[in-house]
């Protein structure tokens, strides 16, 4: 990684030389930070400090005993609220090149899957973190990185299993020989004991891959291994010890206890819960028992709505600017979703426990149901936006929800939530809040209904029912009542829209 510290320390040498060099008209501040700078250490030689520096807060650099120099690449934070994820695939193996911008791994986080993308050029020496492995802490050591492919199987045998601790500046007069050595130290290990153990039946086993191989070798079942890795993870001197206590104690038998319900119940499968589903059921979960719901619902008449559609439709099929663009029912309820959120702008809001924040413009966010869970896009202003804009952008987020491919830009944000049902025959259904928002809305499918006319006689209309649930510490339920009067205007005569 010298190649990574010299193109820092170059490019902060170049800031120091452009300040020494500036022209700007001198302040007292300025004349001062001048003097200040005429008694420090060469700029070479602090921007190398810097440099160094920087280095080992974003990815830890180690000279470990025996060991060729190297970075330990961490779980990386991307999204603002990831604080654990899981490695989905590793799309490299140990010993290939890799260049600076290639796809590591796709880790699973708290929103979508995304790929762990390389900082720098070199060779993967190492994968500490096996694929399929959940609930690993953002920080936690993922892989290692070296420069050259001939110390690849130094690292056979590596273990992480200590955090690197950078060291203290050093003094002004020490400056320009410390930066020449500067690395990440490792702190020193105590000694580690281990020895067999009896694990909850069903428990996940981390262990190496090492330890793996060693284990199906010698016939040791990683079930019966107390693991002294990094967060209770089993490596290789783990599966040796445990064969060493085997043999002295004599064969085992391993007896797999049932629970005393099960005859009660058919055959099984435990399905693994992905980090999408496991957060989407804990905000849920907090939102039902923290946020206090109450439901609204107002029935929409349709007809004269679905005449307009097909009329844009038929405009969209000549428009050759417009090839494959389709208005849908959805769209036309996003649209008035917003418009009805700047009518109505105490519904567009959240609770932030001492204030209630307004928001000025209409995100829309919108569920959809994917393979890997349900995932919540957002229309970006939404208010500001056309029919034809709304429906090409719904398509492209639902399109990269089920590809897997949502930045957390996509999904970071959004003032209003719309549920649609509707497509599955649903006739209502109550929608549960997405805090910080203040409501959502839940969409059933249209129906006929014979309804009274009036003229007095009957007629059959195209009816659907809207379901808004409400976070009553924000929104109350006239200003409920409000909303749902202005979206059901606007969705009956979309024409209203355009005022």
């Amino acid at each position: 990684m010298r190649r990574s510290i010299a193109r820092a320390c170059a490019h902060l040498a170049r800031v120091d030389a452009t300040i020494k060099t500036s022209t700007w008209p001198m302040t007292p501040m300025m004349t001062t930070m001048r003097s200040t700078r005429a008694r420090a250490p060469s700029a070479s030689a602090v921007s190398r400090v810097r440099a160094a520096r920087w280095i080992s807060s974003t990815t830890a650099t180690r000279r470990a005993s025996g060991l060729p120099e190297h970075v330990v690449i961490p779980m990386p934070a991307l999204s603002p609220t990831m604080s654990s994820g899981g490695i989905a695939k590793w799309h490299a193996a140990i010993g290939d090149e890799v260049r600076a911008g290639d796809v590591l791994a796709d880790v699973e986080t708290d929103k979508a899957t995304m790929a762990m993308e390389a900082t720098d050029d070199g060779f993967l020496a190492a994968i500490l973190v096996e694929e399929g492995a959940t609930d690993v802490e953002v920080g936690t050591p993922v892989c290692v990185m070296c420069e050259d492919a001939g110390d690849v199987a130094a690292f056979k045998d590596y273990e992480s299993s200590a955090a690197p601790v950078v060291k203290e500046e050093a003094p002004a007069s020490e400056v320009a020989s410390s930066a020449s050595s500067a690395s990440a130290v490792v702190r020193e290990e105590a000694p580690k004991v281990a020895r067999s153990f009896d694990r909850a039946s069903g428990a996940r086993v981390f262990a190496s891959p090492l330890a793996r191989r060693l284990a199906n070798e010698r016939g040791v079942s990683l079930d019966a291994v107390r693991g002294t890795g990094p967060n209770g993870r089993v490596i290789a001197e783990d599966v040796l010890a445990a064969r060493a206590v085997d043999a002295s104690v004599g064969p085992t038998q391993t007896v797999v206890v049932e629970h005393p319900l099960a005859k009660f119940f058919p055959d099984f499968e435990d399905v693994s819960v992905t980090a999408i589903k496991r957060v989407t059921a804990q905000r849920l979960t907090e939102s039902k028992q923290q946020v206090p719901h109450f439901y609204v619902t107002v029935d929409v008449r349709l007809d004269h709505m679905m005449n307009i559609r097909k009329t844009l439709n038929d405009q969209l099929a000549n428009d050759k600017s417009a090839e494959g663009t389709k208005i849908s029912v959805n769209d036309l309820i996003i649209k008035a979703s917003a418009k009805a959120l700047l009518a109505v702008p105490d519904v567009n809001a959240s609770w932030l426990g001492d204030k209630i924040r307004k928001y000025k413009k209409a995100d829309i966010s919108v569920a959809v149901q994917t393979e890997r869970g349900l995932m919540v896009p957002i229309v970006r202003s939404a208010c500001c936006l056309g029919l034809k804009s709304i429906s090409s952008e719904v398509k492209a987020l639902a399109g990269r929800a089920r590809d897997g491919t949502l930045t957390p830009h996509d999904m970071t944000g959004g003032t209003f939530t719309i549920s649609n049902l509707g497509m599955f025959g649903v006739k209502s259904f109550a929608a549960i809040v997405n805090p910080p928002q203040a409501a959502i809305l839940a969409v059933g499918g249209a129906r006929k209904e014979v309804v009274k006319n009036s003229e007095g006689g009957y007629e059959e209309v195209s009816v659907l029912s809207a379901t808004m649930s409400c976070d009553h510490r924000v929104v109350d339920g006239a200003v409920a009542a409000q909303w749902l009067q202005s979206f059901k205007g606007y969705l009956e005569d979309p024409m209203t829209m355009l005022l």
